[in-house]
């Protein structure tokens, strides 16, 4: 089984290995830039797509789902972000933390990062029907790591609830 991630007519098709390295970079990078509501938002959605709590094989989102934000300088804004967090991880941000070395990660980043540039998003009153809401939103950080966690599914972030691989 794999994981689609989707926008702009493109997808970004993972293994589950893949997508964990994905997501992993991606999480590194979203809580260091997190600063508002809607950021919150999306590291949710991010922590949603670990499968260790949500089943291998089972997570990927797209695009067109999301709600980005009702006026168009919000939705910029939102878009702007995810490219922040983008940039940031292909700039290999923390990647010393992740205890391997992630040789693809960088090709799905660069993917992505094409997916997100062709996205225009559109008003967001009818979308975000799988996007975190205010109230979902991650604000709690593992104190170890200073990740943030996908509570309420969790107490800790992905490196805390990394099965062992003894």
């Amino acid at each position: 089984m794999g994981n689609v991630f989707k926008g702009s007519g493109q997808h970004l098709a993972l293994s589950n290995g893949g997508t964990e390295v994905f997501i992993d970079v991606l999480m590194l990078a979203v809580s260091d830039l997190a600063d508002a509501e809607w950021d919150y938002r999306f590291a949710a959605l991010l922590t949603l797509q670990d499968q260790n709590v949500m089943g291998r094989g089972a997570v990927g989102f797209d695009l067109g789902d999301i709600a980005w934000g009702t006026p168009a300088g919000e939705r910029a804004r939102s878009k702007d972000f995810v490219l922040r967090t983008v940039a940031l991880a292909l700039r290999r941000h923390r990647w010393s933390e992740l205890g391997y070395d992630p040789p693809f990660a960088r090709s799905y980043l660069l993917q992505f990062e094409t997916m997100v540039k062709a996205f225009v998003p559109t008003d967001g009153t009818q979308l975000g029907k799988g996007f975190p809401s205010s109230e979902e939103r991650s604000v709690a950080s593992c104190t170890r790591h200073r990740i943030l966690s996908a509570l309420p599914h969790w107490e800790g972030c992905f490196l805390c609830n990394r099965p062992s691989s003894s």
